[in-house]
């Protein structure tokens, strides 16, 4: 699926047509050269549709009419990667290539992204990416055309399984999704859970996407007497396997779950009676402050599910690209990905989901992230009202530190 949308409605460019009826003052190849395109590519059809999807498309939207009387035109423009890298490189080679898109948002699974990634600093465009966990896209595999907003294996790590140690959780065993953002949280968890001194048992990996049975590898991780099983893996995945491990009684036998990547729509959709007393990590949530409560009420005409920080990060992603370009002006914020990248670098982040921030100089875009637990069904004031926050790490300590990420371009 693609299809595009433009900031300007349909009465507002029919408004602009002389009443003669004769052809628009302002030539297509001037509205062309003044206009930025913009590209989601992000699951709307599969594991990841409500935790990326049509919500995020409806936030990224609302960032492009926030400069709707800036001087320059913004184009949207969305596709469904279907979870696949071929798919989702393929879109954004076409997009760029036949489209003149100029910047690429979310990307989806980490697969996907590490493929879209090469893509975008091949054609020196824009890579934004909002949802893709990887935090090899600041490491191992940065370009100086992304930005990685939002969060990492590497926070979640931190956070969440860090969390999970320290509440004696000292043995873990891993339901792992067979694939590049799968692999790295358990390899990122499994570092901090060693380094605090607990023991990782084993791990089973499961196809990605492909099954919704999850019952023989929650079995088999029961069977490893660990304290903990740790689900590294996402969305509907995430919801199947929690509610699976209900069913078999987990928790009644003292097996803690943590959930290492849980969105606020997925607690939605497994109930808080079945999800209460779970522990996960964001970076945005839609009650934390007088400001992300204003950006939700914003949204809820507009959306069907629960914001979260991957909503929010496409939205807060997109509004710093675009002062970006109100800065540089079009022309040369187009010219050169990486350029706008230095200048989006160079320029301080303020919105009203993540709050002030920065990004550094790895691509890292760096905010506090939240340890939330879920609420018992007693403690809910209503609808989506789902967590208590537990934790704060400032932004300065969230994230992997620059010096370890063994990213190319850095300067040490």
């Amino acid at each position: 699926m693609t299809g595009t949308t433009s900031r300007r409605g349909i009465l507002k460019a029919a408004a602009a047509l002389p009443a003669a009826g004769g052809l628009p003052w302002r030539s297509a190849r001037a509205q062309a050269a003044n206009t930025v395109k913009i590209a989601l590519l992000c699951d709307f059809s599969g594991t990841y549709r409500d935790v990326t999807g049509p919500t995020e498309l409806a936030c990224i939207r609302q960032a492009a009419a926030e400069f709707s009387n800036r001087g320059f035109n913004v184009d949207v423009l969305y596709g469904d990667n279907q979870n696949k890298p071929d798919v989702g490189s393929n879109l954004a080679r076409q997009w760029i290539d036949r489209e003149g898109v100029d910047v690429i948002v979310d990307g989806g699974a980490s697969s996907v992204a590490l493929a879209v990634n090469d893509v975008v600093r091949e054609r020196n465009k824009v890579f934004l990416n909002t949802s893709s966990a990887t935090s090899d896209l600041t490491g191992s595999k940065c370009s100086p055309n992304t930005v990685h907003w939002t969060y990492d294996t590497w926070m979640l790590a931190k956070s969440t399984g860090g969390a999970t140690v320290r509440a004696g959780g000292d043995s873990w065993y891993f339901v792992t999704a067979d694939y590049a953002f799968g692999h790295a949280l358990e390899r990122d968890t499994a570092t901090f859970v060693r380094n605090a001194g607990g023991k990782v048992l084993g791990s089973v990996r499961t196809p990605f996407p492909g099954t919704t049975d999850f019952s023989s590898f929650i079995l088999q991780a029961q069977a490893s007497k660990a304290k903990v099983i740790g689900l590294a893996n996402a969305g509907s995945d995430t919801v199947n396997c929690i509610k699976q491990a209900s069913e078999f009684g987990l928790s009644k036998r003292g097996i803690k779950l943590a959930s290492l990547l849980m969105f606020l729509p997925d607690v939605h959709a497994i109930g808080l009676q079945t999800a209460q007393g779970l522990i996960c990590t964001e970076t945005f949530y839609w009650d934390m402050n007088d400001r992300t409560r204003a950006f939700t009420q914003k949204m809820r005409p507009n959306v069907s599910v629960p914001l979260c920080m991957n909503h929010a990060g496409g939205y807060a992603a997109v509004l710093h690209y675009l002062k970006t370009v109100a800065d540089m002006g079009v022309a040369q914020a187009r010219a050169s990905g990486v350029e706008a990248v230095n200048r989006m670098k160079a320029m301080p982040c303020d919105d009203d989901c993540f709050g002030a921030g920065q990004i550094r100089q790895d691509g890292r875009k760096l905010h506090p992230s939240y340890l939330f637990e879920v609420k018992k069904p007693e403690e809910s004031r209503g609808e989506w009202d789902y967590y208590k926050l537990l934790q704060t790490t400032a932004s300065d300590e969230a994230f992997r530190p620059l010096a370890d990420g063994g990213c190319s371009f850095v300067k040490t």
